[in-house]
């Protein structure tokens, strides 16, 4: 039984407002692509020895994840988004020592996925690494939902969105 994509997007974006920053005000966004939100999310962890002046080492993971949503999406469509996105995402790294990673994620969400569409989110990869990797790096990771079927596609570096899909369209009810 599929899902109406408003639903959806609600149930989205309340799962990605526990722990990202939603910016969903389209003026924002500057772009006539069908970018539904913005998600970010920043983690730092520190140890310390004995005080807080004695600091043992800190560690940074950023995630900018954008959530697309049409009736449906052409590969070139897709390709254009996933480009945007990433042109957007990476300017807004902040590579530095403490830095591991950010990570660039775009989710196309649509009533349905033809299968070029699918190839083309599925085959697309890109990475960047901050001085030889001493500061860093930088992952693409894309899925696209099929709410007709249920069903999720993704890259390589996207494995993590399949599972966690599952349980969206489980919480639905």
């Amino acid at each position: 039984m599929a899902i109406p994509r408003p639903k959806f997007l609600e149930i989205l974006k309340d799962s990605y407002s526990a722990y990202y920053s939603i910016h969903d005000n389209p003026a924002e966004f500057g772009t006539e692509l069908p970018l539904a939100f913005r998600a970010d999310y920043a983690s730092r962890d520190e140890r310390y020895w004995l005080t807080k002046s004695v600091k043992m080492w800190g560690n940074e993971k950023n995630e900018y994840a954008y959530i697309f949503a049409a009736d449906s999406f052409t590969p070139e469509l897709a390709e254009r988004c996933i480009d945007w996105a990433w042109q957007d995402g990476i300017p807004r790294v902040k590579p530095h020592s403490e830095h591991q990673c950010t990570n660039v994620k775009v989710i196309f969400i649509a009533d349905s996925v033809s299968a070029e569409t699918a190839k083309a989110i599925q085959k697309k990869s890109r990475t960047k690494s901050y001085k030889f990797g001493l500061h860093g790096y930088s992952n693409l990771l894309t899925g696209a939902t099929d709410l007709g079927t249920e069903k999720t596609m993704t890259n390589k570096e996207g494995h993590e969105l399949v599972p966690y899909f599952k349980k969206l369209f489980a919480a639905r009810a």
